[in-house]
Parts: C-alpha cells; sequence; structure tokens
C-alpha cells in the first residue's frame, strides 16, 4: 500500500480522483524542485479549505453553543482552527508520511514543522470539498478537526490555564527551565520543565523551546489532575 493510500485510510476518505490528494500533501518546495513550476503545490487547495474550515467550523459552533455570544464562538473557533491546532491534527492523521517535500525542505525537518503540517490539513479539507463536496468536507471537520475539542483547546492554551490554576492557590511564579538541547542544528528537540518553588510540576519536549514550554504545561496540568491539587 503506497503513502497516499494509507493516508486515505488514515482520514477515511476514499478519493475519486486521486492527483487532488496528491496535489493536496505537494510542498511548494516538491513543486519546485521537482516540477519547476510555482502552481504545482498545494497552496491553492490550501486557501480554498481555509474557507471551507471557517465555515463548517463556524456552523457547528453555532448549533453546539446556541447561548455562546459571538464573541466567544470567535475566540473558540480561533483556538480550534490554530496553526498548532491543525498541526496536532496533522499528527494524528500522520500526515508528515505522505508529504512532498523538496529534499532541502526535508532535510530541514519541514516533515515536521507546524506551518507545513497544519498547512496540509487545510489542503487536505479543500481537496475532499473539490473531490466530494461540503457533506463530505463537514465530515472530515467533525472526524478530524472537531474530535476531541476539549483535549485541543486544553494543550493549546496550556501555558495560560496552568497560569491561572497556580495563582489561584498560591502567589509564587511558574518557572520554565530548558533542559536539554539534543539532535543536529535543523532538527533539534528541546526539554523543558516548569517548575514552582523548585519543584518539577511537569516536563515536555519540542521541536522547540515554545513547544516544549507548551508541553511541559500540558504535562503539569495532568500530574496536578491527578494529584487532585486542581
Amino acid at each position: 500500500m503506497n503513502s497516499l493510500s494509507e493516508l486515505e485510510s488514515r482520514i477515511g476518505y476514499c478519493f475519486k480522483d486521486k492527483s487532488l490528494l496528491k496535489l493536496a500533501v505537494t510542498h511548494s518546495s516538491y513543486g519546485n524542485e521537482v516540477h519547476h513550476d510555482k502552481l504545482m503545490n498545494n497552496e491553492r487547495l490550501e486557501f480554498l479549505g481555509d474557507a471551507v474550515l471557517e465555515l463548517t467550523v463556524s456552523e457547528v459552533l453555532f448549533e453546539k453553543y446556541p447561548d455562546m455570544p459571538e464573541g466567544e464562538m470567535s475566540k473558540m473557533r480561533a483556538s480550534l482552527v490554530c496553526e498548532k491546532a491543525l498541526a496536532i491534527c496533522a499528527a494524528d492523521m500522520e500526515i508528515q508520511d505522505a508529504l512532498l517535500l523538496g529534499k532541502g525542505e526535508d532535510s530541514a525537518g519541514g516533515r515536521f514543522r507546524d506551518s507545513i503540517t497544519s498547512d496540509a490539513v487545510e489542503a487536505i479539507l479543500g481537496a475532499v470539498f473539490k473531490d466530494g463536496g461540503i457533506e463530505c468536507a463537514r465530515d472530515f471537520v467533525a472526524n478530524h478537526i472537531l474530535n476531541d475539542m476539549e483535549r485541543k483547546r486544553q494543550f493549546i492554551d496550556s501555558k495560560s490555564i496552568l497560569q491561572e490554576k497556580v495563582q489561584a492557590v498560591t502567589k509564587m511564579t511558574l518557572e520554565y527551565v530548558l533542559v536539554d538541547e539534543s539532535g543536529p542544528a535543523h532538527c533539534k528537540n528541546f526539554t523543558t520543565q516548569v517548575k514552582l518553588g523548585g519543584k518539577i510540576l511537569g516536563e515536555g519536549m519540542g521541536r522547540n523551546k515554545k513547544a516544549s514550554e507548551q508541553q511541559a504545561a500540558y504535562n503539569a496540568i495532568i500530574n496536578l489532575k491527578n494529584e487532585s491539587i486542581i
């Protein structure tokens, strides 16, 4: 089974026009390097998918939260369709395995870069919409973007959530400490611990310092809940 067929299986949608899926996972670096064509990439499908995503997510929030004011719906939508949220969705679908990247971009770690994988999610959504229409696009959004909403929102907002919970019980300040940095320059891994009064609340790893801090905060929230502290 090739990578595109495997991706179809993971996303739960079989394309009538397979070329749409291939285009959706084609990064501009690959299009420029292999085809020497500025349009042979997923950017136009990403543009379409972005519009479909905003419409479908807005529709779900409008129906699911009839008493939520517009401002709150806008904030929730923003957190669900931001780059990090879509990158989480991409990782869940293992989209990185199917990406077509130029050699330079691939060797620089582009296959795991949030900006690239999140764009690919939008491009795939655009491709699903073109291939199967709005109902298939709604299904894709429901199954892969709006699934497990609370976990995704908690992860994305983990640092601010942890800060609020800590401030509710103490005046001490959280401290994020980088404890390890490994891997080649183009594809580093960072490990960060979040501490309170010298006590380690959580530890996280990421492709950059910000991502490792976010993971550390999320793990700290889980740890504190397990200990019934928050």
